[in-house]
C-alpha cells in the first residue's frame, strides 16, 4: 500500500465501509494501493486499487463503483428507463459524475443529446484519471456537462427531456434532496409527454421503509411508479434498487417498449437484457407486501 497516501477507512491493508445506513454490518475490500485522496468542496473523495475488484471510487466513505462490478448498476439504472421509452432523443443524467451512465445512454442510436449535471467537479475529473472505461462516456459528441446542483438545474427546464436518470449517492449530504417529493415534481415538469425517469432507490434488505416512502412520493407525482433491482457484490447486501416512473399512465415499465437483438445485447451489454428487464420488477414476498 502507498506510504504517501493514507485514509482513515483503510487499516492493515483493508478498506472498511461502515455506515449508520446499514447498521451491524460492513463491507471490506483488500487494498493494493491508494491512488487518490481529496477533500472536495462537497465530499471526501478516495480512489484505491483493490486486489480483486480493480480501481474503486469511494465518496464520503461509501463505495460508489468498482471496475469489476460497476456495469450491473450502470446498465440497469440506464436501460430500464431507456428501453421503456419508444424513442429517447434527449436525455438528462443527474449525478453520475463517473461517466458510467453516460456510457450506457449513448449506446442508444436514438439519442441526439445527453446532458450530465453533477454537483461536484471532482468526480468527473478523478474518474477520467482512474476509471477510464466508465469516463469514456464523456467523450461522445452528443454529451454536454454541467457542474452544479441538479435540483436547481431542473428548475430551468420544462417539457425538455425524454428520459431523466438520477444516479445519486445515498440520501445523506448533497444527495438528500434528490429523494424527496419536490424533486420528483421537478422531474415530472422537465419531462416531455411519455417521459421516463429512473432514480437510485436503495436496498430492499436494509431500507424498506425508506423505499416505501419514496414509492409513495413518486406515485403522488407520476401515474406509474415501480421498484426494480439489480445484484451488485460491492453494494450493501449485494443489491441496489431503482424507482422507474413514467408520465404515460398506460405504460407498463416492466415490459420494454424497445428491444435489441440477442446478438446486439451480448455485444453491447454485460448484464442487462430484455428478460432481466422484466425479472428486475419481480420482488420477493416480503418486499412486495411492503411496496404495494
Amino acid at each position: 500500500m502507498s506510504r504517501e497516501l493514507v485514509h482513515a477507512t483503510i487499516k492493515d491493508g483493508w478498506f472498511r465501509e461502515i455506515s449508520d445506513m446499514w447498521p451491524g454490518q460492513a463491507m471490506a475490500l483488500k487494498v493494493n494501493k491508494v491512488l487518490h485522496v481529496e477533500k472536495s468542496k462537497y465530499q471526501d473523495v478516495l480512489v484505491f486499487e483493490s486486489t480483486t475488484y480493480g480501481n474503486v471510487l469511494v465518496l464520503d466513505n461509501v463505495i460508489q463503483c468498482t471496475e469489476r462490478d460497476e456495469f450491473s448498476y450502470q446498465e440497469m439504472i440506464t436501460h430500464l428507463a431507456m428501453f421503456s421509452h419508444p424513442s429517447p432523443k434527449k436525455v438528462l443524467v443527474i449525478g453520475g459524475g463517473d461517466g458510467g451512465v453516460l456510457r450506457e445512454v449513448i449506446k442508444h442510436k436514438e439519442v441526439e443529446e445527453a446532458i450530465l449535471c453533477d454537483i461536484d467537479e471532482a468526480v468527473p475529473r478523478v474518474s477520467k484519471l482512474f476509471l477510464p472505461d466508465m469516463a469514456k462516456g464523456f467523450d461522445d459528441r452528443r454529451v454536454k456537462v454541467h457542474i452544479g446542483d441538479g435540483f436547481k438545474f431542473l428548475e430551468d427546464y420544462k417539457n425538455e427531456f425524454d428520459v431523466i436518470i438520477t444516479d445519486s449517492s445515498d440520501p445523506e449530504g448533497p444527495a438528500e434532496s434528490l429523494f424527496q417529493k419536490p424533486y420528483f415534481e421537478l422531474l415530472h415538469g422537465a419531462l416531455r409527454e411519455g417521459g421516463v425517469i429512473t432514480t437510485q432507490a436503495e436496498n430492499q434488505w436494509l431500507h424498506l421503509p425508506l423505499i416505501a416512502a419514496l414509492k409513495k412520493s413518486c406515485r403522488e407525482v407520476f401515474p406509474v411508479a415501480e421498484y426494480a433491482y439489480t445484484t451488485i457484490p460491492t453494494y450493501p447486501s449485494g443489491q441496489i434498487g431503482f424507482m422507474v416512473c413514467t408520465k404515460d399512465a398506460s405504460r407498463d415499465v416492466s415490459k420494454p417498449l424497445r428491444t435489441w437483438t440477442e446478438e446486439a445485447e451480448v455485444k453491447n451489454l454485460k448484464y442487462y437484457n430484455k428478460k432481466i428487464h422484466e425479472a428486475a420488477f419481480v420482488l420477493p414476498n416480503f418486499a412486495k407486501v411492503s411496496l404495494r
